[in-house]
């Protein structure tokens, strides 16, 4: 049934052992970071603009969808709070943040397609707006989400007008550094005070994007460095091989979170896609980590999320906070899937590992194409999962089929150490939480919460440093299951 299960017990990752030490990757310390340089790289921008000129399809259907989007108007006005909250506190106002991060990134984004002024100073406009208001996020553990999503969001809105003369970019600094990104680190260093496997893999994914996004937009390397070792070998559910712990016979990598529901799996691929694209735009080939590993994870979701029989092993789940409340729960089979439910996630994913490196991604594809020409916040509903990816990948990440070698964006040195699973070599930058529920219940109070860290009854294979147990029924019993 498995063709590879990761890392085995006994590879170096333990629980509860704090974050896990940081190496300098060879070629890393002098590698000067590339402006702009999060989700668009000046080529992209350049790209887009020229090809909505040319009225080039599908770019012009996507920019369509762009223009007609109701944040990316020039007439958009901020309304910065000073304090944010999301799941508890008085106002839960975190609506607010993220409909005005939103606009800032549709009106920048618009700016560098259409080359009309008056969208890059409405996102200048709403961007100073907030980076002189606000000053801390609160609430329950949704707090962590809050951070992570609009940290990472903020941060590429903020990327694409940088050098906007207007544009105060030493404010914005200090707040993803201050108030962004201490709760987004936190969190991968403590979870929140709860046992490693209380959180599905969307928790560390959003923490992951702010870490990195911050680390690039601040220039401070190590701070990417902690996002990128992180991705590879972090304890939490969100690290590659935690989030994919499985890679079957066919080539499907089982995506945990399908355990969960439909979702938050599309969240967690969408967050990993964002991660993989930000440091491929510095250099660093997360999207080919551990043999692609990320794209067989892609697959996966996308191939269920079409209506396609997935398998999954079961797996049972620790729940907890430490030295408080526990609990377990197991995930016997993927959940239902609709396949009218997509998210904005497929063009950045599809267009990487099919145009830039030519690898057959006939799922992905598949997804792409059902959900082409993709929107953006404000195009999927009002609530916020619908402003959970920044979108547009139809207009932003459509591109033509490289032919010969491709390497990400700076062309990073070669790493001295491959991965441990025999991938290719890559390259990477070396980079006050409090438990909050009562007795019994989960940690995040919205669903996001819980994560796995599945304990096995019986017949247990042990899978990524001892944080995943899973258990294989036989035929028989599933089929009477």
């Amino acid at each position: 049934m498995l063709k590879a299960t990761g890392i085995g017990v006994g590879a170096g990752i333990g629980i509860g052992t704090g974050v896990t030490g940081l190496a300098t990757p060879a070629g890393a310390a002098g590698a000067p970071l590339v402006h702009p340089g999060l989700l668009h790289t000046r080529a992209d921008l350049d790209r887009m603009a020229a090809k909505v000129k040319a009225g080039a399809r599908p770019y012009t259907a996507g920019f369509a969808k762009l223009t007609a989007n109701r944040h990316a108007q020039s007439g958009w006005r901020a309304d910065p709070q000073a304090v944010v909250y999301r799941g508890s506190g008085t106002p839960e106002n975190y609506r607010i943040l993220y409909n005005d991060v939103h606009a800032a990134y549709q009106n920048a984004l618009r700016f560098h397609v259409s080359g009309e002024e008056a969208y890059a100073d409405t996102a200048v406009a709403i961007l100073n707006a907030w980076s002189g208001t606000l000053t801390r996020l609160e609430g329950s553990a949704d707090r962590f989400l809050a951070a992570g999503l609009y940290g990472y969001q903020f941060a590429n809105a903020a990327e694409l007008v940088r050098d906007h003369g207007d544009f105060d970019l030493g404010r914005a600094r200090e707040l993803m550094l201050h108030v962004f990104h201490p709760l987004s680190d936190d969190f991968l260093s403590r979870h929140n005070n709860a046992v490693l496997t209380n959180y599905w893999p969307n928790w560390d994914l959003t923490a992951i994007a702010c870490v990195l996004a911050t680390g690039i937009f601040c220039d401070e390397r190590a701070v990417v460095e902690r996002a990128v070792e992180y991705f590879k070998h972090g304890e939490g559910m969100g690290s590659v091989r935690h989030a994919i712990p499985v890679v079957h016979a066919d080539g499907l990598g089982e995506w945990v979170e399908a355990g969960r529901d439909q979702g938050h799996a599309l969240l967690g691929v969408g967050l990993m896609g964002t991660v993989c694209e930000m440091a491929w735009n510095q250099g660093i080939d997360l999207y080919g980590y551990d043999d692609s590993r990320f794209l067989k994870g892609a697959q996966y979701v996308a191939k269920w999320s079409l209506g396609g029989d997935v398998p999954y092993t079961a797996n049972t789940r620790k729940k907890g906070a430490i030295g408080g409340w526990s609990g377990a729960e197991t995930a016997a089979r993927a959940a239902r899937a609709d396949p009218g439910v997509t998210r904005p996630i497929w063009a950045m994913i599809a267009n990487h590992y099919t145009k830039r490196r030519g690898l057959p991604a006939s799922y992905v594809t598949r997804a792409a194409a059902k959900a082409a020409p993709e929107g953006g916040g404000g195009d999927y509903g009002p609530n916020s999962g619908g402003f959970d990816q920044l979108g547009f990948g139809t207009l932003a990440f459509t591109r033509d089929k490289v032919t010969g070698p491709v390497t990400p964006a700076p062309a990073p040195a070669p790493d001295s150490s491959a991965s441990e699973s025999g991938a290719r070599p890559h390259t990477g930058f070396t980079a006050a939480a409090s438990p909050s529920p009562a007795s019994g219940r989960d940690l995040a109070a919205t669903g996001s919460e819980e994560v796995v860290g599945w304990a096995a009854a019986a017949g247990v294979t042990a899978v990524a440093g001892g944080v995943l147990l899973l258990r294989r029924r036989d035929r028989g019993r599933r089929e009477a299951g």
